[in-house]
């Protein structure tokens, strides 16, 4: 009798419950590549990275690195770009570094044309095509909150700057946020006035003594003022200079010489002396010897251009004023004709 055969493949099912409760659900075992940038349920959401995610979160505006590499990264510094008093060749920097800590390293690239082309600062704080690891500097380095000048900038131009951070291997942040500012032009004002007291007045400018009396020294009726401002570097100097080196007398042929010294003590003499020097900020501006005499003490103008007023640092809204003083002896010869021709110039140290 033929018996009957039952063959059959045997196939084991293996049933999973997948972790859940009436708010949550584990929705995959499966670690793919690594976590997800977005989790949620019927009732939660996380917005949040949970895992470690190929990839970044990111948005029209914003972008989130993921992954262990991410977070160990330097934070992204921030950035300061200031011209606070008319420089028209360098700029305040300031970095702000965050969480980092102190250890952490700078660099710093900067571009007049938006970053078309780029350049950077480097550790001496000028600007080169080329950033090396000597440029990365901590946030010491940089001057902490006070900032650093970037120098050797060109006038009248809008220059942009960012900042990336650095902190041990494989940490280097991308850069941060932009901030911007613009050099000025170099810049220098002087004027003169001549009266008895600090007015404006305008050309022809002439000074009178009226008559000289033998023996006496004699008070020239207005005084010159000067006015000036300048934003170079190391401020500017005003000059004077005379082209008789005294008073001359074309009729008579004769010069009451210019001295420095105290001309009340010499039988005659001429010369200039400083009685003010003031500035609104900056400078400071002042007077140099021998033009910052006292009493009858006075310096000397002659076909050398002497320095009379010096301001070392750029000054706004400086005045000074200068008084000619005269000597006659009984011998002198006289004449109404005693002149001198002063010449004053100004010059910034750009």
């Amino acid at each position: 009798m033929m018996g009957k055969w039952l063959a059959g493949l045997m196939m084991p099912i293996m049933l999973a419950t997948l972790p859940a409760s009436s708010n949550f659900q584990l929705n995959s075992y499966g670690f793919g590549a690594g976590g997800a940038a977005n989790s949620s349920s019927t009732n939660y959401r996380a917005n949040g990275l949970t895992g470690e995610v190929a990839g970044s979160a990111t948005s029209t505006n914003y972008k989130a690195g993921t992954g262990e590499n991410y977070l160990k990264q330097a934070q992204v510094p921030t950035v300061a770009l200031a011209n606070n008093a008319s420089w028209y060749n360098k700029l305040l920097l300031t970095i702000g570094p965050g969480t980092n800590p102190s250890d952490a390293k700078f660099a710093v690239a900067i571009s007049s044309d938006n970053f078309t082309t780029t350049q950077y600062v480097k550790n001496d704080f000028t600007v080169s095509n080329t950033l090396a690891f000597a440029d990365y500097q901590t946030y010491a380095a940089w001057g902490s909150g006070s900032g650093v000048f970037v120098r050797g900038l060109i006038p009248s131009t809008v220059y942009t700057v960012k900042a990336k951070a650095f902190h041990g291997s494989f940490t280097e942040s991308a850069y941060g946020p932009t901030a911007t500012a613009a050099t000025v032009e170099p810049q220098m004002t002087f004027d003169i006035d001549v009266a008895p007291t600090d007015i404006s007045t305008s050309p022809p400018y002439k000074v009178a003594f009226g008559d000289l009396l033998a023996g006496s020294v004699i008070d020239a009726t207005d005084k010159i003022w000067v006015s000036f401002d300048t934003n170079a570097e190391s401020g500017g100097t005003i000059y004077a200079s005379g082209q008789n080196a005294g008073l001359h007398s074309t009729t008579t042929t004769y010069t009451i010489a210019s001295q420095t010294g105290d001309i009340s003590t010499l039988a005659e003499g001429f010369g200039i002396q400083g009685q003010s020097a003031t500035q609104a900020s900056g400078g400071p501006f002042s007077l140099l010897s021998p033009y910052n005499g006292s009493g009858q003490n006075v310096g000397v103008t002659d076909a050398v251009i002497r320095s009379v007023f010096k301001a070392p640092a750029p000054v706004s809204a400086a005045r000074g004023s200068l008084e000619l003083k005269a000597k006659t002896k009984v011998s002198t010869a006289s004449a109404s004709d005693y002149t001198e021709v002063l010449t004053v110039i100004a010059a910034g140290s750009f």
